[in-house]
């Protein structure tokens, strides 16, 4: 793999001697409402000169460590199932070298190309979702491959009781009761994290971010806003708890970055990538 000549701040190291390796997946067509995902990592790749290197967070600084900022995936648009392998492919291969993987959306669909890749190498792998929107719709208008389906084709790789969802407030109800005996839920809050990452400690670890799971007011950039979400705060204390867990690979999805024309939620993407780049 050759270092991208875009890259985010301070990821600009070989493939080979990196621990951490970024990539972009431009994907956003099953998006259902307001269609701009695509156009995510590149806007956060730019803007991302407007934030420091250093957390005062977490006193880490981007340049302590060493990470590959691989580019953006190419995707043949109209093929679902191809960008999905695609994703795959590149998540199987950074894990076969002993590196984490850090995707960047696009829609929330492209989380399940890497999903597929984890759990083949992971067997027991649990899954971490903070979104505002549950995902477990069975399909939507016939469609299986959507991002309003893309936890319930996550839960047929993994089975019951290894999706653990924070912040949902969005979904129509057979998802609510389906979810009832599936999947565990924290409605409307990251309530009771404490308890997942007890009962998860040992266990691998996937997180996947939607970032729509924060409030509107907060973060209006995305395709599919939801009123009465977290705060930019609230979800940082939240990550530092999952980061007490064996974390083996982590995305972050829909910041539709058209959507904000003040940048602000933007800005917020890059500041949140630049603390999960630091914590995992």
């Amino acid at each position: 793999m050759n270092r991208n000549i875009h890259t985010f701040i301070a990821c600009d190291h070989e493939y080979e001697e990196s621990d951490i390796v970024l990539f972009g997946a431009p994907f956003d067509g099953t998006t259902s409402y307001r269609p701009g995902t695509r156009f995510a990592s590149a806007a956060i790749r730019n803007e991302s000169y407007g934030i420091e290197t250093y957390s005062p967070y977490l006193d880490l600084d981007l340049t302590d460590l060493k990470v590959f900022d691989a580019g953006d995936l190419e995707f043949g648009f109209g093929n679902t199932e191809r960008v999905l392998n695609t994703i795959e492919d590149m998540t199987a291969q950074i894990l076969k070298d002993h590196k984490k993987p850090l995707m960047i959306g696009g829609e929330h669909l492209v989380t399940l190309g890497s999903i597929r890749a984890a759990v083949k190498k992971y067997p027991d792998l649990r899954i971490i979702h903070f979104d505002a929107h549950a995902d477990l719709r069975d399909d939507y208008l016939g469609e299986k491959l959507s991002h309003a389906s893309v936890m319930r084709r996550c839960w047929e790789l993994v089975g019951d009781g290894r999706i653990y969802q924070f912040g949902i407030r969005s979904g129509d109800r057979e998802e609510f009761t389906w979810a009832k005996d599936h999947v565990f839920m924290q409605k409307f809050n990251l309530d009771k994290l404490n308890l997942t990452v007890e009962a998860l400690k040992g266990k691998p670890v996937y997180l996947t971010i939607d970032l729509d799971v924060l409030d509107p007011a907060v973060f209006p950039g995305t395709g599919t806003p939801e009123a009465g979400g977290v705060t930019y705060t609230q979800l940082t204390e939240a990550l530092n708890k999952v980061f007490q867990l064996d974390v083996i690979a982590a995305d972050m999805n829909e910041l539709s970055p058209t959507y904000d024309q003040s940048g602000a939620s933007t800005a917020l993407a890059c500041k949140l990538l630049r603390e999960l780049i630091l914590q995992l």
